[in-house]
């Protein structure tokens, strides 16, 4: 006779319930935002569901998650006393997960945007080693601050006259597109390019200031076939998107830079847009600069991804589908 195993009843974790207080209906509504939008960002940002009914809140998830969201809303709470923006609620949680409650011990840096610091302790050493080396190597995927970080610390330097002008650069390489199809001449063709640096310094000095100081020549943004034969003094230099320099552009860039200078080169090793068969400048000047006094490099992770919560997991997937692909290829 046999006899059927009854199985073991799925356990699931006990919802947290708290109450916020004191009552402070501005500081709710703040805290909600229309529609509850504040708190639906909460759910996707750590993969919960929140029941609210006035003040009173219950949280269902994984105990520990449940238990950092539920410190994160009581957090907000307290500095609700304005609306609170998507931007606000994401960020928010991004540093609470990576700091706790401690604030990251960041230099303020003197941009536009006061509340600006490293959310991550990776971002927090990555502006103190640019503002200790005069090179700076930041490598890691998108969405992990390397470019605005360095901007950031331009504006900075700028600001407390360290140096004279900023240059910003990039290889006019998208993709594997060419530019003889684009309208206008050679500056019109790569301006689209250059797009994302324009406005990391409209966001942090306003465009009214910027378009002042490309006037008087203290800032360039140009592609990077544009800095051959020049020599940079007491210029803050940022070569963005440098996986797709060739081997002979990386060393004409680097050897741009002259007296009382200060360079960071960000890059993406994932999303190389060369040519098949070319060689990557930023893999090997990593390689053949390594150990070299007076040069920084910092490798950012998926961890450190400051954009939308799901970029870290778009981010996180395809790091399985790599390691999964060449597992297949090496078997």
């Amino acid at each position: 006779m046999r006899t059927r195993e009854t199985p073991a009843p799925v356990r699931r974790p006990r919802p947290l319930e708290f109450t916020l207080t004191p009552l402070d209906n501005t500081r709710l509504a703040n805290l909600c935002g229309a529609l509850d939008e504040n708190l639906r960002q909460i759910e996707a940002a750590c993969d919960i569901a929140i029941a609210r009914r006035g003040e009173h809140f219950t949280l269902r998830g994984e105990p520990d998650v449940v238990r950092g969201a539920a410190l994160a809303i009581q957090k907000f709470y307290t500095n609700a006393a304005e609306p609170l923006s998507v931007d606000d609620i994401q960020l928010g949680i991004i540093e609470l997960q990576k700091h706790g409650d401690a604030s990251p011990a960041t230099p303020r840096l003197l941009t536009r945007k006061h509340d600006l610091h490293g959310r991550t302790p990776r971002q927090v050493e990555y502006i103190k080693l640019i503002q200790e080396h005069d090179i700076t190597f930041g490598i890691g995927p998108a969405g992990t601050g390397k470019t605005f970080l360095a901007v950031a610390c331009a504006v900075d330097a700028f600001e407390r006259e360290q140096v004279e002008r900023i240059v910003l650069t990039r290889p006019a390489v998208e993709a594997g597109e060419r530019l003889g199809f684009l309208p206008g001449d050679l500056a019109q063709k790569v301006d689209p390019y250059l797009r994302p640096l324009y406005d990391a310094l409209y966001d942090l000095m306003g465009f009214d200031k910027v378009a002042k100081l490309f006037e008087r020549q203290a800032i360039e943004v140009a592609p990077l076939a544009f800095m051959r034969g020049r020599t940079l003094n007491r210029s803050f230099i940022i070569l963005d998107e440098a996986q797709n320099t060739t081997p002979e552009q990386m060393k004409m860039f680097l050897t741009r830079i002259g007296i009382g200078s200060r360079a960071v080169v960000t890059g993406d090793l994932t999303q190389i847009d060369l040519p098949r068969g070319q060689k990557c400048g930023l893999r090997e000047a990593l390689n053949i600069l390594d150990g070299v006094r007076g040069l920084a490099t910092l490798r950012f992770q998926k961890e450190d991804v400051v954009r939308h919560p799901l970029v870290a997991r778009i981010v996180e997937a395809y790091e399985r589908h790599t390691d999964s692909a060449d597992n297949e290829n090496n078997r």
